[in-house]
């Protein structure tokens, strides 16, 4: 299969800035506020989709569909970042990366009320494996704790999920630039609301500093949010593309090992295992058990014959 046809591609490619962007956002933490540094990454982000915009002579949306732009501005990055931000302060690390695993899940329940978007029973199945695999990895060495924060990242995970389904809605009419640019252009303005405290955090920032806001704004966020668009428009249902997202934690775990020099423990490995062999199943469970029932059928028949 064709990489321009290939949603799979895509989606690894969000997911591995996505994840490489947790690492970097906890490394530009020891430095800017966590609402300074949502901003900042956006803004960045923006800069970057302005240039290709402009370059590419990219069109306005159509009027009809600006509340849906603004709509997936809104929650998929200014209402996400201060719910995120909200609820990591009462909760532990462990039951945050839980509460936003929930991503997939939510968002296939609402695309089947929606898009009318059906899973089968093994891809069920596999979701129910991968969030065990996210449990093992995070929880097993932590402890689950249930407050007014885990309220709020329910509430990021939600506006997530429908983030994306809006971003499923759009392809149908625009490119992946067109739907991440304009979206990320909408919620960098309703987060210009942290500009007075982002101005004077940036002001007096170390180079390195500098450093991960770029990656963070070009790479984790622009290349991030086009590819996650690109993945959407290309496969068949939106759970096919979000269930991608049960690999992060398990990502960020090896890339906070390889950059930040944090150890993995062992239910790291455990929980990551169990994660991929989830998402191998969701992916490909349905194609291998077609292959094995028809060569049985097949069999079958010799058999007869």
């Amino acid at each position: 299969m064709k990489v321009k046809n290939n949603f799979h591609i895509y989606a690894m490619i969000t997911i591995v800035f996505w994840s490489l962007g947790f690492v970097l956002t906890k490394l530009a933490l020891q430095y800017f506020s966590t609402f300074s540094l949502g901003f900042l990454r956006y803004f960045m982000a923006s800069c970057t989709l302005l240039i290709v915009a402009v370059i590419t002579k990219m069109k306005l949306p159509h009027k009809k569909d600006f509340p849906f732009f603004m709509l997936a501005g809104t929650l998929g990055f200014f209402f996400y970042i201060i719910a995120f931000n909200q609820g990591q302060q009462t909760v532990t690390a462990s039951t945050g990366s839980v509460a936003i695993s929930t991503v997939p899940v939510l968002t296939a329940l609402i695309a089947r009320g929606v898009y009318k978007e059906k899973m089968s029973y093994l891809q069920w199945l596999a979701i129910v494996i991968e969030f065990t695999g996210v449990a093992v990895l995070t929880l097993i060495n932590g402890v689950l704790s249930i407050n007014t924060g885990l309220i709020w990242l329910f509430l990021a995970a939600l506006a997530l999920s429908i983030y994306n389904l809006i971003q499923r809605r759009l392809t149908k009419t625009y490119t992946a630039i067109q739907t991440s640019a304009f979206s990320i252009f909408f919620g960098t303005i309703l987060l210009a609301v942290f500009l007075p405290s982002s101005v004077k955090e940036v002001s007096n920032a170390p180079a390195i500093q500098w450093f991960y806001l770029a990656i963070l704004g070009v790479f984790s966020s622009a290349v991030a949010y086009v590819a996650w668009s690109k993945a959407l428009a290309k496969a068949k249902q939106t759970s096919e593309v979000s269930n991608y997202m049960f690999i992060t934690p398990f990502l960020t775990s090896v890339l906070g090992f390889v950059i930040a020099d944090e150890v993995p423990e062992p239910s790291t490995l455990i929980g990551g295992g169990i994660i991929l062999l989830g998402v191998f199943i969701f992916n490909f469970g349905e194609k291998l058990y077609g292959a094995l029932h028809n060569k049985e059928q097949s069999e079958k028949q010799k058999q007869v014959l």
